[in-house]
Order: C-alpha cells, then sequence, then structure tokens
C-alpha cells in the first residue's frame, strides 16, 4: 500500500442558519493549525448541531479522501478544499470508501480509529454546496467517505501518517454497505460481530438487515 496521510484535520468555524427542524448547521468545517486532541466523541473543539442524526462515539470523526474530492472538484468545476463536505480529516493514499467495516487506523504517534459506516447525506448537505438534486448525485455515485470511532485517544494533525492496523477478514466495505448491500455481506458482517472481529454500529445496521430481509421476502 502507498504510504497514507493526514492532509487536514478541519473542525467546525462556526455555526450556520439551517433550514432543519435544529434551525443551525456544524457543516461549516475548516483544517485546523497544529495539534488537534482526538477524545472519544470527535475533535476537540468541534460539535455537531443535529445530535439525532449525526455524533456519538459511533460517528465521532468523519474522513472524506482526496482522490474523492479530486473528482467531485472536476464534476462540480469548482475547489473541494479540505472540510467542504462536513468531513473532520481529509486523507490521502487510503480510500475511505472502500475501507472494510472494523478495520482500524492509527494516525501519528498514538490515536487509533475504527471505521463503522458510511456517511449518508442529507439535506444540509445539499444546501451547504448548493448543488440540485446532490443528495442523489452522492449516493448515486457512492463516494461516501467513512465514519469513525474512537478506539485510543491522543493528539493528531495534518501530516501524520495513517497505518492500517487491522483489517476484518470479512471483507465488507463501507461503500458495499451503503451502495449494494445484500444477504451475504450483512451475513458476514452479523457472524464477524458474533465472532467478537468487529463492533457494529447499532441500531442503524439492525434496521439495514431488517429491511434487507423484508426486501427479500424472507
Amino acid at each position: 500500500m502507498e504510504t497514507a496521510s493526514l492532509l487536514a484535520v478541519c473542525r467546525v468555524h462556526q455555526l450556520l442558519p439551517d433550514a432543519s427542524n435544529v434551525g443551525v448547521t456544524a457543516i461549516d468545517k475548516r483544517p485546523a493549525e497544529g495539534p488537534v486532541k482526538v477524545h472519544r466523541l470527535g475533535l476537540t473543539g468541534d460539535i455537531q448541531a443535529n445530535r439525532v442524526h449525526h455524533g456519538g462515539p459511533d460517528q465521532a470523526i468523519y474522513a472524506y479522501s482526496q482522490a474523492d474530492a479530486d473528482y467531485w472538484g472536476g464534476v462540480l468545476q469548482r475547489d473541494v478544499p479540505p472540510g467542504e463536505f462536513g468531513e473532520n480529516l481529509r486523507v490521502a493514499g487510503i480510500d475511505a470508501t472502500s475501507a472494510v467495516i472494523g478495520e482500524r487506523w492509527k494516525i501519528g504517534l498514538d490515536v487509533e480509529l475504527e471505521v463503522t459506516s458510511p456517511r449518508t447525506p442529507c439535506a444540509t448537505f445539499q444546501r451547504r454546496l448548493g448543488e440540485r438534486q446532490w443528495v442523489k448525485r452522492f449516493t448515486d455515485e457512492g463516494r461516501v467517505g467513512a465514519y469513525l470511532r474512537v478506539i485510543r485517544t491522543g493528539s493528531i494533525q495534518a501530516g501524520d501518517h495513517i497505518h492500517r492496523t487491522y483489517v476484518p477478514r470479512h471483507g465488507v466495505t463501507v461503500g458495499k454497505w451503503f451502495s449494494d448491500p445484500d444477504l451475504e455481506s450483512m451475513e458476514a458482517l452479523r457472524d464477524a460481530e458474533a465472532d467478537g472481529e468487529i463492533r457494529l454500529q447499532q441500531p442503524e445496521f439492525g434496521k439495514k438487515f431488517e429491511a434487507l430481509l423484508r426486501r427479500l421476502g424472507q
């Protein structure tokens, strides 16, 4: 694997008015200078305005890959700087969407993160970008990035190397879970959790598994 690195660590710049029932959004993330402390619920100095649908230990940090940002920059004919998609980490040399659910990343000297789930685009994201049908376009393309939980706290900063320390054997990626879940992959995840190999984000996984069974008529 090529060397993976952390290009930027982003946290909320300011709360912006939003048409959601919360009334504000913390999606305006900007790169921080120097080391940033990582705690169990994310980055010091960062918040989530809508804590019903965002945040918590299973969605403590959101990572997005530079290669996907470059793709969207070409499609949209505009810059997509770090934090533009509301991400906390802009990464290079590692594909967040292709990360295996449950794989772990060590960043810098001591921080360790675990991939939990894909980012599901929402209307706030669409309003942020100002692009028509953005939720559908982002969903259809499937370049969604990954949420992570914090396994070991510490400090990180732009320029830190990222090392995969653990990749589960089940092989189901964030992108697979988001774009093309099937019974085999969902059962593989459930079995991996039963074996203690991973810890799935709940109740989201259970809801998706039940919906898939209903769709298959089982």
